[in-house]
């Protein structure tokens, strides 16, 4: 089960494992908000509910990710769960076709610089590489 959670001013990512039997779907479950900044420590129980499952890339074999929104215990949207929000959004929308692009860039380091620079000043302008 893996959540946003509530750190600002960027939230990050938690998890935690559960064994389900071959064959069941996940299932609504809680967690402590308290230790991901969703709740004080009197009243800390928050609900994962899954929305959207995937094998896991990484252990392989019949291992899921369960990527889950946080809800209150009455089941209503948390404050930190933005995806619900986002859902009413495309909800009122949905005959209009969206347009956006989503880029990542990564930077591989070889002896503390990046890979293919020389060891002491900068490379060449940029042109071959990017």
């Amino acid at each position: 089960y893996i959540w946003i959670h509530g750190t600002e001013p960027e939230p990050l990512m938690r998890s935690k494992t559960r064994i389900i039997k071959d064959g069941k779907e996940p299932e609504i479950w809680g967690f402590d908000g308290s230790s991901t900044n969703q709740a004080p420590g009197s009243n800390s129980d928050c609900v994962l509910r899954p929305v959207f499952e995937t094998p896991d890339p990484i252990r392989g074999g019949d291992n899921r990710l369960v990527l889950c929104e946080v809800q209150l215990t009455d089941f209503t949207p948390h404050p930190t769960n933005t995806r619900a929000a986002a859902l009413g959004v495309a909800e009122r929308y949905a005959d209009m076709s969206p347009m956006f692009g989503i880029e990542q860039e990564y930077t591989f380091f070889k002896d503390g610089r990046p890979y293919g620079w020389p060891e002491v000043g900068y490379p060449a302008p940029q042109g071959p590489y990017y």
